[in-house]
């Protein structure tokens, strides 16, 4: 190890970069990376597609959610949004521009099949334009990453059932889907993703309200239950996604599949109580455990949350728990989506009755009046490589599974401003910084990390953001829909062909 230790010099970086506000990118270590370690960028169909009412497309909960009236998304749509679907021959020409070697996106279902359900009409031409993105991507060497669902539910099944909420009629529809995407591009298709973050399907869209379909207490509906039950259909859904997968597609296309889970790294806000300490721990178990131990170690889920949530929390049958068991093996990658670290402090008054987190307060600041990092354009999302490093260590030794970093990035302030979006010098220190993190956690700390895929190819709809933060390692001009690419995209270009070394 004598090599790669003389590369890792102890700096506080995060100092550096507090200190000197026109720190550049350059002064980041650079320290070294696999080889074989793969880069690329991501996108979900609905932020970037548009084409709302394009090739038969059916409606999905999000374009019902994003035109509710008083607007909960910041008076924005995602109706043309970066006109993807009618530019993705351009936006493939620029990702083969910067050299990635894979793009990693998502399937809108309801262009696939427009109400959702196994019953219901399939549209050849929504199967045609993913045809002709995936086959474009492959012309330029350009690895497909395809996730099945990411947050926009087919409007007709959350109509005829309530979606996530019927876990049986979900399942069986969510099987047949993806048997259907597997028939139809698995033999391109080398990497799948059935779900992209199940904790904010959730609780952000269950419990707090703020995604589709914008169920919290203020519109009646029940989030002491709701957010679990959703958790626990996803699980189910998942694993026999997986068992699906396994037993009717691998052999003959040669595939991988698994989930993408989404978490902060928590450290304690007091570091020399003990309250704090475990209150860190237990809210990583709440976030990340929850999906993680049920789908990748195949077992019940974890104690602390059954004592907590007690009746709150669903049961799993026995066959339920031999489902897992049987395909916990088969999720060849731990998918991490990774934007910042937070401090937890546990309360001591009592919880709401609809509490998610185990009576703990989260927060940037600790009992020291120490913030864990510098601010993004937005408050929460604040500079702390350190912390992906310990939560690359935490999901390593807990689950052992190849980690795939599926999504990070930051938003930059002043992006509404044409050249400081494009010097964005900030993005590119976070990205520096955090890279060097992965480099250390996999020299130093032996964490298996296969590659890493920046959030996101372009400027896109942020949700109930709107189109707010920009996230893009590419400027889109929403008017004129001309991209762009930022200094953050030549930077990551150049950063992996110098970064990738084989070491002795």
């Amino acid at each position: 190890m004598s090599a790669e230790a003389s590369m890792f010099q102890a700096t506080d970086v995060v100092t550096q970069l507090n200190e000197s506000p026109d720190y550049h990118a350059s002064h980041v270590q650079e320290l070294p990376l696999p080889s074989n370690f793969s880069w690329g960028t991501a996108t979900a169909a609905y932020q970037i597609e548009g084409g709302a009412d394009r090739g038969g497309k059916g409606k999905s909960i999000w374009d019902t959610f994003s035109h509710i009236e008083p607007s909960r998304t910041n008076g924005e749509h995602a109706d043309v949004a970066c006109d993807h679907y009618n530019r993705m021959p351009e936006d493939v020409d620029l990702m083969s521009t910067l050299d990635v070697d894979v793009y990693r996106f998502s399937l809108s279902w309801s262009r696939i099949i427009p109400l959702g359900g196994r019953e219901d009409a399939i549209s050849e031409e929504g199967i045609a334009f993913y045809d002709k993105l995936i086959d474009k991507l492959l012309e330029h060497d350009i690895e497909p990453v395809v996730t099945l669902y990411h947050w926009d539910l087919p409007q007709g099944l959350y109509d005829t059932y309530g979606g996530f909420l019927n876990t049986d009629e979900f399942r069986a529809d969510f099987i047949h889907y993806a048997r259907l995407c597997f028939s139809r591009f698995g033999s391109r298709v080398q990497k799948w993703v059935t779900f992209n973050e199940p904790y904010i399907i959730s609780i952000f869209a269950h419990l707090n309200g703020t995604l589709a379909p914008g169920h919290c207490r203020e519109q009646g509906t029940d989030t002491t239950t709701e957010p679990w039950r959703v958790g626990h259909t996803i699980i189910l859904s998942h694993a026999s996604v997986v068992q699906m997968y396994v037993s009717e597609f691998q052999s003959s296309q040669n595939g991988s599949i698994s989930i993408v889970l989404n978490g902060h790294f928590y450290e304690p806000f007091d570091s020399q109580k003990q309250i704090d300490i475990d209150a860190a721990e237990r809210r990583m178990v709440f976030y990340i455990g929850w999906f993680g131990d049920t789908i990748f170690l195949g077992q019940d889920y974890p104690i602390a949350m059954q004592e907590y949530l007690g009746v709150r929390l669903p049961k799993f049958t026995s066959e339920d728990l031999e489902l897992l068991r049987q395909t916990a093996q088969f999720n060849a990658f731990y998918g991490m989506n990774h934007y910042s670290t937070k401090y937890a402090r546990q309360l001591t008054d009592a919880p709401a009755n609809d509490d998610w987190t185990s009576n703990i307060e989260e927060g940037p600041v600790n009992s020291a009046g120490v913030e864990i990092g510098p601010k993004s354009a937005q408050e929460w999302l604040r500079v702390a490589p350190e912390g992906f490093r310990k939560l690359l260590n935490w999901v390593w030794k807990r689950y052992r599974r190849p980690v795939i970093i599926t999504e990070n990035g930051c938003p930059c302030v002043g992006e509404e401003d044409l050249q400081v979006a494009i010097n964005d010098t900030f993005r590119q220190r976070y990205f520096g910084l955090y890279l060097d993190a992965i480099s250390r956690a996999i020299y130093e700390d032996g964490v298996d990390v296969m590659g890493y895929y920046a959030w996101s190819l372009m400027d896109n709809y942020e949700w109930a953001a709107g189109y707010g933060p920009r996230y893009g390692i590419v400027h889109v001009d929403y008017e004129t829909l001309t991209r762009t690419p930022k200094g953050s995209a030549w930077y990551l270009r150049d950063t992996f062909k110098r970064r990738r070394v084989v070491l002795s």
